[in-house]
């Protein structure tokens, strides 16, 4: 049987524990059925790199964007630099990763600062985000909820999602997508499970993150984009549908809402 066709909906591969091996990288990620995959940016001095890995692989795509945990790389010609960037490649096909992160950080004011340019950028550009959203549900929703009724509020995917169902079902209602990441094939991440099971089948996106959060039973090695299979896979047996099913269903909402190709 033929591997069905995956979108890798989030990868980071600019980092230097990929520099010896790419190439390798990259044939087994062909050779998982991995069609296309979303390079996320976490801050602008990552641009050029990135859009060299855009040069040398042509099914990838990226974002262009400043990380919650990244806030220090903001600067007064930030914005423009992410506006010119995104103008200047028709490969950039997002914004992000920006969002909110209360775990590690806990400068919500700083963080406000810097995501909501991002977003402002977003519906100018009229591009997707990609949102981080680590113990900080409740701001975020708070934020995309004034924007809505302002209607400023753009579209985009709650990357490698960790919530609950009820705040997932709070984000759907906002109209985004949630993307599962290795995360989910995690034994004790009961929730995680909960939402693979309860998202609408043309809401849900599967991705890595990687060189993070490897999927069993890789778990602790570095993860590499053909491990989204192992994701899909996870998220099929929670679904209780055929692999062929999640395949084709994560494939094409990827394809709508970022339009990859």
């Amino acid at each position: 049987m033929a591997t069905p066709a995956l979108i890798d909906s989030h990868c980071h591969i600019v980092f230097r524990n990929f520099e010896e091996d790419l190439d390798e990288v990259a044939a087994r990620w062909r050779e998982a059925g991995v069609q296309s995959l979303l390079h996320a940016c976490v801050e602008p001095g990552e641009i050029p790199a990135i859009r060299a890995l855009a040069d040398q692989f042509p099914e990838m795509r990226y974002s262009v964007g400043v990380h919650p945990l990244d806030t220090e790389h903001w600067r007064e010609d930030t914005l423009e630099v992410l506006r010119q960037a995104a103008q200047a490649d028709d490969r950039v096909v997002a914004i992000g990763e920006l969002g909110l992160d209360l775990f590690r950080d806990k400068n919500l004011d700083e963080q406000l600062a810097v995501l909501r340019p991002q977003l402002d950028l977003a519906v100018e550009l009229d591009l997707p985000v990609i949102i981080h959203c680590r113990d900080a549900a409740d701001p975020m929703l708070k934020e995309l909820r004034r924007r809505q009724e302002q209607g400023c509020c753009p579209r985009g995917v709650m990357h490698c999602w960790g919530g609950t169902p009820e705040e997932m079902h709070q984000f759907l209602e906002l109209g985004f997508f949630i993307s599962f990441s290795g995360t989910v094939t995690f034994p004790k991440a009961t929730p995680t499970h909960d939402c693979a099971r309860q998202v609408p089948q043309d809401r849900f996106l599967v991705e890595t993150d990687c060189p993070f959060l490897a999927p069993v039973p890789r778990r602790g090695k570095r993860n590499e984009p053909a491990f989204v299979a192992s994701v899909a896979a996870r998220v099929a047996e929670l679904r209780e549908q055929p692999l062929e099913r999640v395949a084709e269903d994560t494939t094409a909402n990827a394809r709508r809402l970022f339009g990859l190709p």
